[in-house]
C-alpha cells in the first residue's frame, strides 16, 4: 500500500507499537500482527518520500527485566493445569453487595469467589486448583508462614474498557516475575499460561465486580504463601497459591496535588544482596512505621534512599523515574537500575518501552542521587519527578522534604508534562482506546 505524509503520521501513531515491535533491516518487509494470540501477515509497505517527514530510528530490542521462563526443579513434581479446574459458586446467601464505585478504597472490598491452588511434595506436586466461594483459609498455628514470612504476592488489574470487554495488562510479566520469587523463597514454582488462564476464568465469574468506568478496576491478587505446620527455619512442602479480587477506585483521591515526599537516609528499604527487587511481604510490613512518621511530617509517602550518596530507589511502593535537561540542553529520563535494591515493576518496564519507541529523547537506566537532584532544582534544569505501579499508574511528585530543606520540582508546571502522556498512553491501553499487544482480553 501507498501513504502519504499526513495518512502516514496518522498511520504511525496508531501503530506504534507494530512498527517498532516488527522492525526489520532497512528495505524489508513490515510484519503486521493480527493481535493478540492471531497469526502474523506479512505486508509490503512502501513509503513516498517527503524531506520533510522525519526518519523512524531503529530501536534495539530491550531484555526483560527478569526471567520470562523458569526451569522447574526436579523436586517440584507435577504441575497443575487449567482443564483440570472445577468451579464451586457461591451460594445466594454468600453474595456480598457490591460497593458504590466513589466509595472504593483500596482493598477494602472483596468479590464473591476466590481462586486456590494446594501444593504437597508428598502427594506429587501441585494439586488441581478450584474456584470456590470467597472463604478463610483454615491453617495450622504453626504454618511456616506466620513464623518466617514465606509468602509472596503479585499485584495485577482487571479494566473494562469503553467497548464492555475486560482486559488484563501484560499478566506473563506478573507471572514470570512471580515465578522468581517463588524460586528466592523456597516456595514451588508453576507454569504461569496456565495461572493466567485459571485467574481469566475467576475473573468472568465475578465479571460484575469489574467496575463500569474508567476511573476504577478491579485489583487481583495472586498469593502463594507457605503452609507447612514445622517450626523448622527450612522451604515448605506444602503450599498454597490463591488468588483474591478487589474492586479499587484511584489510589490517591481525585483531584490531589502532586506528591510530598519524605526522605530520611537513615531509612533503607532494600540492600544488596536481599530481597529488594522480590516481591514478598517482608519488604512491606518494615515500612509501615517509616510511612506513619512520614505523614506526621505532612508528606504522602516516603522516597527511599540507599547509600553515603543518598541515592534514589523508589518513592513508598512505586519505580521512580525523572526527566531533566542534560547540560547539552537534551532532555533525558532516567530510572534507577535494576541491581537489587528495587522492584523490577512492570509499569516501569512499560514506560522504558514507551519513551524508546517515541525516541524523543534518550532513556537511561542509572543511579541519580539527592545532591544531583539539588544541584538540576538550582540550575532549572529539573523538568519532572514522578512514581509508577499497578496500583497508582504514575503519580506526579511536587516536594521533596530532604534534611530540613524543601526541594521543590516542577512536575506539573509542565506544558503538555511527560507524565500525564504516559499515563494517558497505558489507561488508554489498558481500557481498550489504544490497540496493543499489552492487553490481554479476557474472552
Amino acid at each position: 500500500m501507498v501513504l502519504r505524509s499526513k495518512n502516514l503520521v496518522r498511520y504511525v501513531f496508531q501503530n506504534q507499537h507494530k512498527l517498532i515491535q516488527q522492525l526489520l533491516v532497512q528495505g524489508g518487509p513490515v510484519r503486521a500482527c493480527s493481535g493478540h494470540g492471531g497469526t502474523q501477515q506479512q505486508a509490503q509497505l512502501r513509503v513516498e518520500e517527503d524531506d520533510n517527514f522525519p526518519k523512524i530510528a531503529e530501536v534495539p530490542p530491550l531484555a526483560a527485566p527478569f526471567p520470562m521462563t523458569i526451569e522447574h526443579a526436579a523436586d517440584v513434581g507435577e504441575q497443575f493445569k487449567y482443564s483440570d479446574l472445577s468451579v464451586r459458586l457461591a451460594a445466594p446467601h454468600q453474595l456480598n453487595p457490591k460497593p458504590d464505585v466513589d466509595d472504593l478504597a483500596f482493598g477494602k472490598y472483596f468479590t464473591d469467589h476466590m481462586l486456590k491452588v494446594p501444593y504437597h511434595r508428598r502427594l506429587g506436586g501441585w494439586q488441581k486448583p478450584e474456584i470456590t466461594p470467597m472463604e478463610n483459609l483454615n491453617l495450622h498455628p504453626a504454618a511456616k508462614v506466620f513464623h518466617y514470612a514465606i509468602e509472596l504476592f503479585e499485584g495485577m488489574k482487571a479494566y473494562r474498557g469503553y467497548d464492555g470487554k475486560i482486559r488484563l495488562f501484560r499478566p506473563e510479566m506478573n507471572m514470570a516475575r512471580m515465578n522468581v520469587t517463588a524460586y528466592r523463597s523456597g516456595l514451588p514454582t508453576f507454569e504461569g499460561e496456565e495461572l493466567i488462564k485459571a485467574m481469566a476464568r475467576l475473573v468472568m465469574i465475578d465479571s460484575e465486580w469489574v467496575p463500569h468506568t474508567e476511573s476504577a478496576s478491579l485489583y487481583i491478587r495472586p498469593t502463594l504463601i507457605g503452609i507447612e505446620p514445622t517450626l523448622g527455619v527450612a522451604s515448605s512442602d506444602s503450599a498454597l497459591l490463591y488468588t483474591i479480587l478487589s474492586p479499587v477506585g484511584p489510589y490517591f483521591k481525585p483531584g490531589a496535588k502532586g506528591l510530598k515526599l519524605y526522605a530520611e537516609p537513615k531509612y533503607t528499604r532494600a540492600w544488596p544482596g536481599g530481597v529488594g527487587d522480590r516481591k514478598v511481604g517482608s519488604n512491606y510490613g518494615p515500612t509501615i512505621h517509616v510511612q506513619q512518621e512520614a505523614l506526621r511530617h505532612g508528606c504522602h509517602q516516603v522516597l527511599w534512599l540507599y547509600g553515603d550518596d543518598h541515592q534514589l530507589t523508589e518513592v513508598g511502593v512505586m519505580n521512580i523515574f525523572m526527566l531533566y535537561i542534560k547540560e547539552n540542553g537534551e532532555r533525558e529520563l532516567l530510572t534507577p537500575p535494576l541491581n537489587g535494591l528495587i522492584l523490577p515493576g512492570i509499569t516501569r518496564d512499560s514506560i522504558i518501552r514507551l519513551c524508546h519507541q517515541w525516541g524523543e529523547f534518550s532513556v537511561r537506566e542509572q543511579k541519580f542521587t539527592m545532591p544531583e537532584i539539588k544541584k538540576l532544582s538550582k540550575q532549572g534544569r529539573l523538568l519532572e519527578l514522578f512514581g509508577a505501579g499497578t496500583a497508582a499508574v504514575i503519580s506526579p511528585i511536587e516536594h521533596i522534604s530532604y534534611m530540613g530543606e524543601e526541594i521543590h520540582v516542577p512536575t506539573e508546571s509542565q506544558d503538555n508534562p511527560l507524565y500525564r502522556r504516559l499515563y494517558n498512553t497505558l489507561t488508554d491501553i489498558q481500557y481498550g482506546k489504544l490497540d496493543h499487544p499489552w492487553a490481554y482480553v479476557i474472552d
